[in-house]
């Protein structure tokens, strides 16, 4: 059965962002849907319910980090998902850390730099591959549609705060990836039904390092 398209009223009931979290929102999916007429940012599919797909989706871990975290790494980023909509609905609430956003496309890379200065996110973007990113560590890694949960976990071992937390959304390949990881890492996972796609799950990961439980 098709799922019905969000719009901004049903993510402010959903998770509670205020009024003025949800006027920044709104001018990050204007943006989007402007640029994305001229470059590829997302899926074009995916604009048919943007709310839903793109923030509904980044914003939801806004309720699995970590209390007291700072710095938290997007690797990836791509067009700022998650880390745009979730440093804007943190910030909203209160939230005084930063998100740095790692992405090696150059076009991507002036987007979300164009959205972060509309939006006045707290986020920093830097242009380069995960793999050359340095510091600072991140307390909170997250990720979105960028690669297998053993890639995942081999580019955020390197930038990853001791005792870091690894925040990846996944669709229903979720079960599978964690099975294949396994056979190279040991790591703590947990995991929450994600609340933008009925087949998807975050993967809560901690205490992550190379080698067979």
């Amino acid at each position: 059965m098709p799922i019905s398209p969000l719009g901004p009223s049903d993510v402010q009931e959903a998770l509670n962002v205020s009024r003025e979290t949800l006027e920044k929102l709104d001018a990050y999916v204007d943006l989007l849907v402007r640029w994305q007429a001229k470059i590829n940012l997302v899926s074009k599919h995916s604009l048919g319910d943007v709310w839903r797909r793109h923030i509904l989706d980044s914003i939801q871990l806004m309720n699995l980090v970590p209390e007291g975290t700072r710095i938290i790494a997007d690797i990836g980023a791509g067009a700022g998902l998650p880390g745009i909509p979730l440093a804007l609905a943190m910030v909203g609430n209160g939230w005084d850390g930063q998100i740095h956003l790692i992405e090696s496309d150059t076009r991507k890379c002036a987007f979300m730099r164009e959205a972060i200065r509309i939006t006045q996110a707290n986020a920093i973007v830097h242009n380069l591959r995960v793999e050359d990113y340095q510091s600072p560590k991140a307390e909170v890694i997250t990720a979105r549609a960028l690669a297998p949960l053993d890639a995942l976990l081999t580019v955020a071992k390197p930038i990853a705060a001791p005792g870091a937390v690894c925040l990846f959304l996944k669709g229903k390949s979720a079960k599978d990836e964690l099975i294949s990881a396994r056979e190279s890492w040991h790591m703590d996972v947990n995991q929450s039904a994600s609340l933008s796609d009925p087949e998807g799950k975050v993967l809560i990961i901690s205490e992550f390092w190379r080698g067979s439980p």
